[in-house]
């Protein structure tokens, strides 16, 4: 089957993921001291910040990955609904990220948990690269295997790296954040990203 119903539904779970992150920032009830208690949510603020750049980046990279993916089969179809069950799961991981440390309690549990979603995540998002390249049997002409399999070495990157920053959360819950902040520009801004937009048609000789 052609992958554009696929990639539709995917644009939608992506939407509604992205926009549940602004559940969680509630309104204070208390608007005597109101400058403080926007101030006391700063937690919430960075939660949201991180967790719609990462949601927005891995959309980015879904998108990219399937203007060379040009069919799906069924196994395509539930690696890809796998990797939306996680997408849609980061939300709640950035709430229990923030009360955690707007009460100071159980900070490095929800950082792994924060981690472990995003590794968790990055494990499909390969996969579907990866079922999609062998033999070069979902892809189109838009990319030859030896630029596919360049992607791929830089995609297995991310759950390693998402690793790593867990596992330093799990001793500094501020430094395991630090490395999920700083991982979003290195995947923002991949030198690989030529090789992820189709070619354009040569323009006629005038």
């Amino acid at each position: 089957m052609k992958t554009a119903r696929l990639e539709a539904f995917s644009d939608g779970v992506f939407a509604i993921a992205i926009t549940l992150l602004i559940i969680e920032i509630k309104v204070p009830e208390d608007t005597s001291h109101l400058l403080t208690k926007l101030g006391e949510l700063w937690p919430s603020y960075l939660g949201f910040v991180i967790s719609f750049l990462v949601i927005g980046l891995i959309w980015a990279n879904h998108h990219a990955m399937f203007d060379h993916i040009v069919t799906a089969d069924r196994t395509l179809l539930f690696l890809n609904t796998v990797l939306l069950m996680l997408v849609v799961f980061i939300p709640f991981s950035a709430g229990v990220l923030a009360a955690a440390f707007r009460t100071g309690e159980s900070e490095r549990t929800s950082v792994v948990l924060y981690g472990v979603v995003l590794v968790a995540g990055g494990i499909p998002f390969n996969a579907i690269w990866e079922y999609a390249r062998r033999n070069h049997r979902l892809l189109g002409p838009s990319i030859t295997p030896a630029e596919a399999k360049r992607i791929a070495r830089r995609f297995y990157l991310g759950p390693v790296l998402y690793g790593v920053g867990t596992l330093l959360g799990a001793l500094v819950p501020a430094l395991g954040i630090a490395v999920f902040a700083l991982l979003i520009p290195y995947y923002w801004l991949p030198p690989a990203m030529h090789w992820l937009r189709k070619p354009q048609p040569a323009q006629p000789a005038e």
